[in-house]
């Protein structure tokens, strides 16, 4: 992130001439005036003038001394939410395990493609078929670049998660509007119609997730397919690929068999076409309380766990993730809260059906891997409970808190100990 020196009285700031004095060591002044570069030490609290060369922090020296006692001592993996190959790196250059959560979904937004995405929303039959072709390039190379650069880690993949109507462009915008009417052959107010019948009343519990992939198979079809092929073209080139396939937003058993039916047959088909096989794990979300209350059930036929502690804080609260601005703070001021519960893990509550669902999830599947890849995969006190109280496998945060899980995942083992 971006370096903060706070209290810096030698710096006077003048909004409306738009300077900034800086008095020095020795009495003297500089001034510098907008649009003129200066660099911030976050380390040494320096102020430097101009532009300064900088290069992305790294894991060397002491501190790589230090983090090497630390993986010793953690008896819980620490893996990264990671949605492309860049993203891969970082993470393994700051001492990821693998990757917990690869969102497919934040690859559709990029602009060669979410035309592509709206297509196949709102394309006739031909078009989605056309459009599921393309995206599967798409996928499929990202796919292949994440194995790649975790060569030889466990590379977890979500399946399509949010609902349909997120990618669709906004009524108001005239200009995409009438381009994606004129890529599909119609007319404006034919399309908004369309896009006005794609919204829902309450999106976050409507059509999305295993629901999307229940009711359009094809694009679960697409996204298995490129999730093979590109771990055979990873292995091709002597890369040692292991792909993890997750449905999501999972609340019965018979959803998870759906879907898995499905991946699979998917597989065993690309399997035939190549003439090859690779292996791969199918297994689920939980996220919504009714999955956690009937884990005994899903873990006969999944072969993994990863809790989705963001949903279901949500919807074992009750709360809009997206609206505890308007209350939380009140609630947090008054005591009624102790803490923010998207921050730091409601252990009572939350806590409470994750060490109901490892229990029961594994006295139906010993060896059930079982992880977390939600926000609080990279919050101490939340990791502390992951690992000392609810048994997981292991949690899964940003590339750039992985030095704090881990590093949090030690001490909590030294607690124990």
């Amino acid at each position: 992130g971006r370096p903060c020196i706070c209290g810096c009285t030698s710096i006077n700031v003048d909004e409306a001439t738009g300077e900034l004095t800086i008095t020095l060591e020795d009495g003297t002044q500089k001034v510098l005036k907008e649009d003129e570069f200066i660099s911030l030490n976050g380390n040494t609290g320096e102020v430097l003038v101009g532009e300064q060369v900088v290069s992305p922090p790294a894991i060397t020296g002491n501190l790589k001394t230090f983090m090497d006692w630390v993986d010793e001592l953690r008896t819980i993996d620490v893996l990264a939410n990671a949605d492309t190959p860049g993203d891969a790196a970082e993470a393994r250059k700051n001492g990821a395990n693998g990757i917990g959560l690869c969102r497919s979904e934040h690859m559709f937004f990029q602009p060669e493609r979410i035309s592509k995405v709206r297509q196949l929303i709102l394309g006739d039959e031909q078009q989605q078929t056309d459009a599921l072709e393309e995206l599967l390039i798409f996928q499929r190379a990202d796919y292949e670049g994440i194995f790649t650069e975790m060569d030889g880690l466990p590379v977890t993949i979500r399946l399509l998660d949010p609902p349909l109507h997120e990618f669709l462009p906004s009524l108001e915008d005239e200009e995409v509007l009438s381009s994606l009417a004129e890529q599909l052959g119609k007319s404006v107010d034919e399309l908004k119609e369309q896009v006005k019948g794609a919204e829902e009343v309450n999106p976050m519990l409507g059509l999305r997730g295993c629901r999307l992939g229940i009711t359009k198979p094809a694009i679960i079809e697409m996204q298995t397919r490129a999730i093979i092929e590109a771990a055979l073209n990873a292995i091709a080139s002597d890369v040692d690929a292991k792909a993890d396939i997750m449905v999501p937003l999972v609340g019965k058993v018979e959803e998870f068999r759906d879907q898995a039916a499905l991946i699979r047959s998917v597989a065993a088909k690309v399997f035939e076409e190549r003439g090859k096989k690779c292996d791969f794990k199918v297994g689920t979300m939980i996220e919504i309380p009714r999955a956690a209350l009937t884990a005994h059930e899903i873990a006969s036929e999944a072969e993994f766990f990863s809790f989705g502690s963001n949903d279901l804080t949500q919807m074992t609260f009750g709360y809009s993730r997206d609206d505890v601005g308007t209350f939380v703070p009140s609630y947090l001021s008054k005591g009624i809260l102790l803490d923010d519960p998207f921050v730091t893990l409601d252990t009572e509550g939350v806590g409470q059906l994750i060490k109901m669902t490892v229990e029961n999830g594994r006295k139906v599947n010993p060896s059930l891997k079982i992880g977390v890849c939600g926000e609080h995969g990279g919050d101490p006190r939340s990791v502390n409970f992951f690992s000392n109280e609810a048994g997981l496998t292991y949690v899964s945060c940003s590339p750039f808190r992985v030095p704090i899980a881990r590093l949090a995942a030690a001490q909590a083992a030294v607690e124990k100990s």
